[in-house]
């Protein structure tokens, strides 16, 4: 990696663990004077002299006053994360502590690092690529068990390696067209133009299945937004109380109850949903604070990934919920239909009432009655698409564009091949995928990129 960042030779100090109390603190450096900096100031041994991948226990000490006693990591570079000398402080779990310590690196000569600098080093070193560091990120914040294992496969390089394939082999076509243009006075040719609308080709389902996998992988990232909807009294707030399994909405047999929105997190099979339950939709009311959560509850079914409508099996009528059901497919709402209170009717006539309408699940929310059920329709809605979740899953948005371009790009290719565009004007267009490709995994960058990249990350990290 060829690029350098103003700060480059400086060596970085930061709290590697999240602050506040607790039994141990991690204090990172890494730079050329890590090892010197603690050097001085841990008497027990001389760190130079000492292997790398090795601890050494002993006091920290700025001169005559002792900080704490300390557990020192050593590790030389490049075999560290940062590619440089990296120095990690395991000193007892005291902010005040953690701030002396810093506060004396800081004075013997380095500085503090900023946010997401120390894998931005590791990266630039040639540790890890673009997206790779960005998966350390995901790691962090990863809070399922699906977000966990989508960024342990990219940080082991599952797309740097798909996108890496790829790039060699157009590489090698474009290298290959580019000496032609050379020749271009002896008319030869030293590319199969076959073979190179085979690869592009290829290419280009390659990249769409990876466009298409975004959309699973900003659910296994950011969660599933799903708005509970219904008419006042259907039981809204006592499904969301149901699948939290709590108390959290106010439950009463007074129609509009619930006047505002309330939101609430539950995890799925690794997967989040924000569930918001919502204000009874009514054509009319002369209420004005339940008229407010009426137009908030239409915003949200709007604004939702999913709409749980949920009806009353015993006060619904049939158009009723068929003038609904084509209200929702108008607006291009993706829903489930839920029938609840079968516990108070019997749930064959439940059925023989809305058979008409397939999909329907019925459930007691009061009773927790085909609640699972429920739960596994909204996981399947999730995985609807024909992406597998041991497959390469795209979760950042920058690479989702970057891929939309090297679509294009690559759709530009084939057009001119069949059209048999000469070779100079299909470099350009292969030019493009290699550009858009070396954005995504760092071969091509800017420093601004990268600190806005890296601005991202907590500090320490």
């Amino acid at each position: 990696m060829s690029l350098k960042l103003s700060g480059w030779n400086d060596t970085i100090v930061a709290l590697a663990t999240p602050p506040g109390i607790g039994a141990i603190g991690v204090i990172r450096l890494s730079g050329e004077k890590a090892i010197s900096i603690i050097n001085d100031l841990f008497p027990s041994k001389n760190l130079e002299k000492q292997a790398s991948h090795t601890i050494h226990v002993g006091f920290l000490k700025n001169g005559d006053k002792i900080l704490d006693e300390v557990v020192v990591s050593l590790y030389k570079g490049p075999r560290s994360y940062t590619g440089e000398d990296v120095i990690e402080i395991s000193c007892h779990g005291s902010p005040f502590i953690h701030q002396q310590v810093i506060d004396t690196c800081i004075e013997h000569g380095a500085r503090l690092a900023k946010p997401g600098e120390f894998t931005q080093r590791a990266f630039l070193n040639g540790k890890l690529d673009l997206t790779q560091a960005e998966a350390v990120a995901d790691l962090i914040a990863s809070n399922t068990q699906a977000s966990h294992k989508t960024a342990l496969n990219n940080i082991r390089g599952g797309f740097s390696q798909a996108l890496k394939d790829l790039r060699e082999q157009l590489i090698q076509f474009s290298a290959l067209i580019e000496l032609e243009l050379d020749f271009s006075q002896e008319d030869v040719e030293f590319v199969d133009r076959s073979r190179l609308l085979e690869l592009v080709t290829n290419a280009r389902e390659h990249t769409g299945r990876l466009m298409q996998s975004f959309q699973l992988g900003n659910v296994i990232k950011n969660g599933v937004s799903v708005a509970i909807i219904g008419k006042p009294n259907a039981g809204k707030s006592t499904l969301l109380n149901a699948l939290l399994n709590e108390d959290r909405a106010i439950v009463s047999e007074i129609p509009g109850t619930t006047r505002d929105t309330i939101e609430e997190v539950l995890n799925i099979d690794g997967i989040l949903f924000r569930l918001i339950d919502t204000a009874g939709i009514r054509n009319h009311s002369d209420d004005l604070i339940e008229t407010v959560g009426i137009e908030k509850s239409l915003q949200k079914r709007k604004q939702a990934d999913v709409v749980l409508y949920l009806f009353d099996v015993n006060e619904e009528l049939p158009g009723d919920l068929s003038e609904t059901i084509d209200e929702l497919n108008r607006e291009e709402i993706h829903f489930l239909l839920v029938g609840n209170k079968v516990d108070l009717v019997d749930e064959h006539s439940a059925r023989e009432k809305f058979t008409y309408t397939s999909g329907v699940i019925f459930i007691s929310a009061k009773s927790g009655l085909h609640l699972e059920v429920l739960k596994e329709r909204m996981v399947d809605m999730v995985f609807q698409k024909d992406v597998s979740n041991e497959s390469v899953i795209v979760t950042n948005a920058r690479h989702f564009h970057a891929l939309n371009e090297v679509h294009a790009a690559l759709n530009d290719v084939i057009e001119g091949l069949h059209n048999k565009i000469p070779g100079d004007l299909l470099s350009l267009d292969i030019r493009r995928c290699l550009q858009y490709l070396g954005e995504i995994t760092g071969e091509i960058t800017n420093e601004d990129q990268l600190d806005y990249i890296f601005s991202k990350f907590c500090i320490g990290k």
